[in-house]
């Protein structure tokens, strides 16, 4: 008999140890049974599941230990399964499952168990010549070190702590193949594309089974499809039903924020960031910016210009204030090659994607000559008349020197990105995007940029841009804040019919 039709019947054979349906014995839903398949198949030793909160992925796992720790479908002796999470209070959680589950079986198997809470979790196993353990552990990788498990479990993976979860990820995968074990790899999504577990989820290869039930981004938070396809156990009658999950969406859009991205992360299992603190634009307000049809080049245009160094990137935005057009382009130099930048920021393949799109390009070799950038900066609206060039103060001679160099004759706006210029401009930028007045196509980089994007308060309540992690990029947010702020003001200003001088 294979191992999946084992412990599929080990599971159906317990109870459900806590809430509405407690104390009835577990009929596993069509999705659980996929998963306990995929992750028990014979070649696979690492198994991912991504799904949406709610949907008894935990409990599922902690049921597939305990079956492994009582040698239903591993026959190997001293077998040591290993419970990991964030924090010992949630690896506690999957821990309380499994003993929850043995108070199921007969009285005397549950007399081959000990449990032991202190100095940390452990269940012992007496049965099948004893000597077997579940052990549950905190992201401390130390704490993983010189461990042999059979089988692993990683709960919530997509928000164990960056630098801790990547060390007990790796202490716990290379101890494992000292006897051939497997790994469930359980969670909702991570907030990016970069983090390891999506990584997981995205990248093929031997060995891996994946199962994801995530829907297409950018659908209304109340879709029905879209939250049934993130939590397939609500028709299963497992976790919160659907009319509950309607009305949590549309309490979410009604409060909008960071409610309604959490909502999305949790609940629709989408890959959105969880940041709470000032993000500038959450991912529901940008994708309100994002249309199928811009609207023209009308009108005089103004660009934003965020200059880079060797690491970081060199982003211009062009913004047409009169109908709110929206372009934005970025450069990074030539070395390293724009994969290798990826990997280095974290970001993987999506860089070299960018550069497929059009959106980002490569020039110079350690670093980006202004006066050449601004030449073909020039030349991506070569023909429009230039309101005005917006940048940072900072780099006030070096972008002024360049500026003679490329022979550019416009006006120069310079603004400071510190907490006097920038709160005006970030309020700005996010009034003029709340009221429609910034429409872009889907763009990779503004979205990339805009995902990084954090605001800063100083005592006074005053706003600063800044970074959400230290290798993210936000230039080309940046670029954008200052040139839509800078359109607005010029919409502001009352019309001139003449007396003063205009840059041509």
């Amino acid at each position: 008999m294979k191992a999946s039709t084992k412990t599929i019947r080990f599971l159906e054979g317990l109870a459900i140890p806590e809430g509405p349906k407690a104390g009835e014995l577990i009929k596993l839903a069509p999705f659980q049974k996929k998963f306990v398949r995929g992750a028990l198949a014979d070649g696979v030793n690492v198994a991912v599941l991504s799904i949406g909160r709610g949907n008894a992925k935990t409990a599922l796992s902690a049921g597939i230990a305990l079956g492994s720790c009582m040698g239903k479908w591993d026959e190997q002796p001293r077998r040591e399964i290993l419970i990991a999470a964030r924090t010992r209070d949630q690896a506690r959680i999957a821990f309380d499952f499994v003993v929850g589950f043995m108070r199921s079986l007969p009285e005397d198997e549950q007399a081959l168990f000990t449990v032991r809470r202190s100095p940390r979790l452990e269940i012992e196993y007496d049965g099948d010549g004893g000597g077997h353990f579940i052990r549950a552990i905190a992201a401390d990788g130390k704490s993983a070190l010189g461990s042999a498990p059979t089988l692993i479990l990683m709960d919530e993976r997509g928000h164990w702590a960056a630098d801790q979860g990547d060390a007990l990820e790796h202490a716990l995968l290379s101890g494992m193949g000292k006897r051939g074990g497997r790994a469930l790899i359980i969670s909702t999504s991570a907030a990016d594309d970069a983090h390891p577990f999506s990584v997981w989820l995205d990248e093929d290869a031997p060995g891996i089974y994946r199962q994801e039930h995530r829907p297409s981004p950018g659908l209304p938070a109340d879709d029905l499809d879209s939250l049934k396809e993130a939590n397939p156990g609500a028709a299963a009658g497992i976790g919160s039903s659907l009319e509950w999950l309607q009305g949590q969406a549309r309490r979410a859009i009604a409060r909008g924020g960071s409610t309604l991205t959490t909502f999305r992360l949790y609940n629709r299992n989408e890959r959105v960031s969880g940041e709470t603190r000032d993000v500038l634009l959450t991912v529901d307000e940008w994708l309100a910016c994002e249309v199928s049809e811009v609207p023209a080049r009308q009108g005089q245009c103004v660009i934003g210009i965020d200059l880079g160094g060797s690491a970081s990137m060199t982003a211009a935005a062009f913004y047409w204030p009169e109908t709110g057009r929206l372009e934005a382009l970025g450069t990074f130099p030539s070395k390293p090659n724009l994969a290798d930048r990826g990997a280095n920021d974290g970001v993987q393949g999506r860089y070299v994607e960018m550069k497929d799109r059009g959106e980002l390009s490569t020039l110079g070799d350690q670093t980006v000559p202004i006066a050449p950038w601004l030449i073909e900066v020039m030349k991506h609206i070569e023909g429009e008349p230039v309101a005005a060039l917006v940048a940072d103060r900072y780099k006030q001679s070096e972008l002024g020197e360049a500026i003679e160099r490329a022979g550019i004759r416009a006006a120069v706006v310079w603004r400071g990105f510190g907490f006097k210029d920038g709160n005006e401009d970030c309020e700005r930028f996010r009034r003029a995007a709340f009221d429609g007045k910034v429409l872009t196509t889907a763009s990779l980089l503004l979205r990339s940029a805009f995902a990084d994007a954090v605001t800063l308060r100083d005592p006074a309540n005053n706003l600063k841009l800044a970074k959400a992690r230290s290798t993210g990029r936000i230039d080309a947010a940046s670029a954008t804040v200052i040139a839509v702020a800078e359109g607005a003001r010029i919409m502001g200003r009352p019309s001139h019919k003449g007396g003063r001088i205009a840059w041509g």
